[in-house]
């Protein structure tokens, strides 16, 4: 990421507003979809549940703690996530390679299903967006997301 702003983007606060209405309006489009897809999932689950399902699955060897930092869900709420996953069999703790007190969450078959059927309807609107968007958009798009991002993209860790 390039992190030398280019001297000649100087935008009007009415251009920065346009910018976070459309962050605030493509948040609404993407939780109407997750919220539309989390129709047909089991009672009792929620938007948390598939940002946490998602996060396992994306990043590996994921805990409580680092679920809580990436969602800005306390502590306490995203190990009630997790243990929700657990007890609809979707995810599970394992002892740590390194420390067995450090519990890692993975999903199981049955999680990465649930993960997939919400994330399907998700990738098919990042999609459209990015064909909307052209080629240049792509990078410029995932640039900018980056940037709003920050440090919660930073520490993420590639699939095997």
């Amino acid at each position: 990421m390039n992190t030398f702003a280019d001297t000649r983007l100087i935008l009007s606060e009415s251009e920065l507003d346009l910018g976070l209405e459309l962050v605030l309006l493509a948040e609404t489009a993407i939780w109407n979809a997750v919220d539309a897809a989390m129709e047909a999932e089991p009672q009792g689950l929620g938007r948390s549940h598939w940002r946490a399902a998602f996060l396992i699955r994306r990043r590996p060897g994921v805990g409580v703690k680092e679920i809580a930092r990436l969602t800005a869900l306390t502590k306490q709420a995203a190990s009630r996530t997790l243990s929700d996953l657990e007890a609809h069999g979707l995810a599970e703790k394992v002892p740590g390679e390194l420390d067995a007190r450090r519990r890692p969450a993975r999903l199981t078959a049955a999680g990465l299903a649930f993960e997939s059927r919400v994330s399907d309807n998700l990738r098919g609107l990042i999609a459209m967006a990015y064909r909307d968007g052209g080629l240049d958009g792509v990078a410029a798009g995932r640039r900018i997301l980056a940037s709003l991002a920050g440090p919660r993209l930073t520490a993420r860790r590639e699939e095997p």
